[in-house]
């Protein structure tokens, strides 16, 4: 049976995890007690807690992750030795958590804030608890003349202002006062029960249920204006909750108040011991949705598949959502995420036994429970296949020891691409970095994105000088160790003014900017993946003149070519999946000395910071082995230019929206897919001064090198400057994505992406239509075509004329831009030679 289903054993035990709900991870000397993560019981109720089935399994689970032996003190001893960073990096690598939604209103002695937990996870988003806010509201008003009315005020206010932080609202009404909650409880009654509360002085707790009811309804009101989901503590507790009134079906009232109707609700830890109830809830009521974190792992394996296999009796499997509730200790986030792939296979396998799914269904709705509903429900901005931990569970594992931790790096690197594409870094001590420049970054002058390629100095033009500093400060979740040299660690640096405010010239906002346009306008999310096309160089001296030659001079897909550079993949592939990034194939390109290593698509901003790390990883094993790697766009004037090929496509709720639904369309794509693309061809004259940032890359961008030298699109045409892609198992004439062709190896990622999702958002917002495909090579009929710019000055006037991408990118943005392309193309018409000296640079 086993073997049977090991198809399903093995998708669980790889797929990424979404954690929905969970809480703050407490210091080491928080008054906290690490026994308390293994039970909802507190006090005297405590000492019971080793008895208990859930705690000897757990106990056991934690002493096989670390090594020691099997016991409290064991344990405790081990994570004291250890240091908190180096075990939450474990428990975290080991669980294969890639998202995380904390709610930090649970009040824990000496806890981290959210910021915290970003250097263990990619994406961290926050749950805001409504009792929490208000009672916060209340206890800073030094005066005790609240009123209704001032309070309904206070707390709208600073509701709405929080709104851009969160990604969704909670309510934990079942500890104070129970689940039937009254939408229409009376100004009078909420009034009485706020007199209540102010009477029994601060801190203040809101027990009172009809003030409750009257918070809670204002909060309805605010998350069906702004489209926020609702989490809704349902079920068990801690011994401050009246298990009588956490019953779900007492949410009748809420859930038929036509106000609220497309309101999206999650009921929280199974609803345990009321699965049932939560799954009659979930099959009759569209807007509700479940979440068994806490039931998962704190019951019993029997409670804990019992408990999901009743909501799973009548709940859909797109309703259903994974989460730890991890909480104080990172281990209650490992156990959660461990024991959930053990309990959904054991679920899964018996619905297949059974004959309610087949294996392939089975498949799909483990995906479902873990990631991709959470993805849709919470509308969250990321793709969890841009994720691979480094580790993740297996549901037999053979634990192994990690790999040094980043916190014992000597030195990390903060890296930035500027303006003209070059990739830069500061490094500092990891002492100095752990201690302040995590949180405050480091002084960066303002001229550091106004330089060209041919000199460390601002261009005139870009009106970017010496004066003024902002602070390069670092995205921890991009932190990663150096895999070729394991005392080191590197990091993706933002451009700030201040904490919290971006400055304008930041690529990497730039970016998040336009993302968020196409996210809040058009509910969509940009995928990309690049080809990285780079010639291999060796030094050589020739009547005593060094100088850089071919690595070899093998031609396309050469294996013997392949042979000779397969050291080098061999370290070059790991080192990107040690990273967290995709290689999907590589292989000899046509030039002499060339290779090609193409990515897998994700996000479109992952995909970006992908692409830095991977020219860096590709530079530096060739430097070891005493090579150089250079990206230039046309090293040798007389041989195949390089290019870094983008693919893009667009995704709503996690899928694809390229594809037409049938194969009625004329070309294989949807109306959204074909606007997109539409705006990309319209706009790509001026794209090409991003994506194409030299005047060494129009030598590239000719005629017959496929390249993409008309404005035009074809299907599967390598001619064409935009190709689209039917891939093998993609239905038969359906597109899934297009490629631009004109993008190199000098272009800033996220400037790049940033200015075709502009492009494209613009095709959208004007229901642009594409012209018919050319189906042949466009040089044979150039006549009938428009000629892309043929120089970066060509290309830098289009761009100067474009006031839709200066609108949606930023005007002074644009300027540096074009500033320090008209830089380039002044230096090198002077100094035509100058651009041998390129190879250094990128």
């Amino acid at each position: 049976m086993e073997m049977e289903f090991k198809e399903l054993k093995e998708a669980i035990d790889q797929v990424e995890l979404v954690d929905a709900h969970a809480h703050n991870i407490v210091s080491l000397d928080s008054s906290f007690p690490f026994i308390g993560t293994f039970s909802e019981a507190t006090g005297d109720a405590l000492s019971f807690a080793p008895h208990s089935l859930s705690f000897k399994r757990n106990l056991k689970e934690i002493a096989q992750l670390y090594g020691p032996e099997v016991s409290l003190e064991a344990i405790e001893k081990h994570r004291q030795a250890s240091g908190l960073h180096s075990f939450t990096s474990k428990c975290f690598k080991e669980a294969g958590i890639s998202a995380l939604l904390i709610d930090d209103g649970l009040k824990l002695d000496k806890k981290h804030d959210i910021e915290w937990h970003r250097d263990f996870v990619p994406f961290v988003g926050r749950v805001l608890r409504v009792e929490t806010l208000a009672e916060q509201i209340l206890d800073e008003e030094i005066s005790s003349s609240w009123t209704l009315d001032s309070f309904t005020k206070a707390f709208v206010a600073r509701l709405n202002s929080l709104v851009p932080e969160i990604v969704a609202l909670k309510t934990v009404a079942a500890y104070r006062s129970g689940l039937d909650i009254d939408t229409h409880v009376t100004k009078e009654a909420a009034e009485n029960g706020l007199v209540e509360v102010l009477q029994a002085g601060k801190p203040v707790r809101i027990g009172n249920k009809s003030l409750i009811d009257y918070i809670l309804t204002l909060t309805l009101e605010v998350a069906e204006r702004h489209d926020l989901p609702l989490q809704i503590h349902t079920g068990f507790g801690d011994r401050d909750l009246d298990l009588r009134l956490a019953n779900p079906l007492h949410l009748r009232t809420l859930l038929e108040d036509k106000r609220f109707a497309k309101l999206r609700i999650v009921l929280l830890h199974a609803s345990y011991p009321f699965s049932k109830e939560a799954s009659y809830l979930s099959s009759v009521y569209p807007q509700v949705y479940l979440d068994f974190g806490l039931a998962v792992p704190k019951l019993s394996v029997h409670g804990m598949v019992s408990s999901v296999k009743e909501l799973l009796d009548l709940a859909p499997t797109k309703k259903v959502m994974f989460s730890t509730d991890g909480y104080a200790s990172p281990e209650t986030y490992y156990l959660g995420a461990k024991k959930a792939r053990e309990v959904i296979y054991l679920v899964l396998r018996d619905a297949c036994a059974s004959g309610d799914l087949s294996l392939m269904e089975a498949i799909d709705a483990a995906k479902d429970i873990f990631s991709r509903n959470s993805i849709a429900f919470y509308k969250l901005n990321l793709d969890v296949n841009s994720f691979s931990p480094q580790r993740r569970i297996s549901l037999a594992p053979q634990m192994k020891e990690p790999d040094v931790q980043e916190d014992s790096s000597s030195f990390v690197r903060i890296i930035w691409v500027d303006t003209s594409g070059q990739q830069r870094c500061r490094a500092v001590q990891a002492n100095r970095f752990n201690r302040s420049v995590k949180k405050n970054g480091i002084g960066l002058t303002h001229a550091s994105m106004g330089m060209p390629s041919f000199t460390d100095g601002p261009a005139e033009e870009s009106k970017l000088t010496g004066v003024g500093e902002i602070r390069l400060v670092p995205d921890l979740s991009t932190k990663r160790t150096i895999p070729w040299t394991k005392q080191e660690s590197m990091v993706l640096g933002d451009m700030l003014l201040k904490p919290g405010e971006a400055w304008e010239y930041c690529p990497r906002e730039t970016l998040r900017r336009a993302a968020k346009v196409l996210k809040d306008e058009f509910d969509l999310v940009m995928n990309a993946g690049f080809e990285n096309e780079f010639y291999l160089l060796k030094n050589v001296v020739r009547e005593g003149k060094e100088e850089y030659v071919p690595f070899d001079f093998g031609p396309y897909c050469s294996t013997s070519s392949y042979d000779a550079a397969s050291p080098l993949f061999h370290e070059i592939v790991p080192a990107l999946e040690s990273l967290n990034i995709t290689v999907e194939q590589f292989h000899a390109e046509s030039g002499k000395g060339q290779f090609e290593v193409s990515l897998g698509h994700t996000v479109a901003s992952h995909a970006a910071d992908n692409l830095v790390y991977t020219r860096e990883v590709i530079r530096s094993v060739a430097r070891k082995h005493g090579f150089l790697a250079t990206f230039v766009p046309k090293y040798d004037l007389c041989d195949i230019g390089s290019g870094s090929h983008v693919h893009l496509s667009l995704s709503k709720n996690g899928e694809n929206v390229f594809p037409a639904s049938d194969k009625s369309s004329a070309h294989g794509l949807s109306s959204i897919g074909e606007e997109f693309m539409a705006g990309v061809l319209f706009h790509l004259p001026s794209i090409l001064a991003v994506i194409a940032p030299l005047p060494n890359s129009y030598d590239r961008i000719q005629p017959n090198t496929w390249s993409g030298a008309f404005q035009c699109w074809g299907k599967e045409n390598r001619e064409a400057a935009i190709r689209t892609a039917s891939p093998p198992g993609a239905p038969e004439g359906l597109i899934t994505n297009f490629e631009i062709k004109s993008c190199d190896g000098a272009a800033n990622p996220h400037l790049s992406l940033a200015i075709i999702m502009a492009a494209g958002i613009d095709g959208l917002r004007r229901h642009l239509q594409l012209p018919e495909p050319i189906d042949t090579n466009p040089a044979d009929v150039a006549a009938t075509l428009k000629r892309l710019p043929e120089s970066l000055s060509e290309a830098v006037e289009a761009l100067e004329k474009d006031q839709v991408l200066h609108e949606l990118l930023g005007q002074k943005l644009l300027v540096a831009i074009t500033g320090v392309r008209k830089s380039e193309v002044e230096y090198y018409s002077k100094n035509p030679d100058a651009c041998k000296q390129l190879i250094h640079r990128y």
